[in-house]
């Protein structure tokens, strides 16, 4: 299948999850959810895996267990390659897309800071950091909500040693191309643009020592 776009139908599909996260509503719609999303955001994503790598399709339920929230369906389908540390996904508010370390064990965050806090690792972040928000990417991840102990409270770069992951995500909505091919160059053309920090981070912090540790995708 050649991927030709994100179905209207799609973004009308989760609007109405959100509205009725049900059971018998998905049971309903299954066939709009496997006809407007998956089907094209799985033919998206096998045209995308010569540069990125092999994605990942998140599982379109929750898991609520140990949630407050109890309804059964997520309200986005989102795709990950863990290669480029890159993600996609779609909802009622269109396309959203991200890269960089989502989340880091223990040792990468040490790595991670030892490298913030060098004169000279640290310039190719800044830079990189720069470059994403010159090329209109918003700069996001957890933080601590202090300097992390060890070092000074008045550190230059005192609010990136904060950060407990750190990645870079724009929300390109619903505009008219989204419906069409070119979508796929818009996803291209923004997560190129994160390149200078992925590479920066696979450099400095790489993948963690830790068995089975989410961060050993960059996850």
């Amino acid at each position: 299948m050649t991927f030709t776009g994100i179905p209207a139908a799609a973004l009308d599909f989760y609007d109405d999850l959100e509205t009725d996260n049900s059971k018998t509503f998905w049971l309903a719609h299954k066939n709009v959810y496997d006809e407007a999303v998956k089907a094209p955001l799985e033919a998206l994503a096998s045209e995308l895996t010569a540069e990125f790598g092999t994605p990942k399709f998140f599982r379109p339920y929750r898991d609520v267990r140990f949630s407050k929230d109890k309804t059964p369906y997520k309200t986005h389908q989102g795709v990950y390659f863990s290669e480029s540390r890159r993600y996609f996904h779609v909802s009622a508010a269109g396309l959203f897309v991200g890269g960089g370390y989502f989340g880091m064990e223990s040792d990468q965050i040490n790595r991670y800071r030892r490298a913030v806090d060098d004169d000279i690792a640290s310039a190719g972040l800044v830079d990189a950091l720069d470059k994403a928000r010159k090329a209109k990417l918003e700069v996001g991840g957890d933080q601590l909500s202090r300097v992390p102990s060890g070092y000074d409270k008045g550190h230059p770069r005192a609010e990136l040693l904060r950060h407990k992951a750190l990645t870079l995500r724009k929300e390109l909505g619903f505009p008219p191309w989204l419906h069409s091919a070119r979508a796929k160059s818009e996803i291209v053309k923004a997560w190129r643009s994160m390149g200078p920090l992925v590479e920066w981070l696979d450099a400095n912090v790489g993948a963690s020592d830790a068995v089975g540790g989410r961060s050993r995708r960059g996850q």
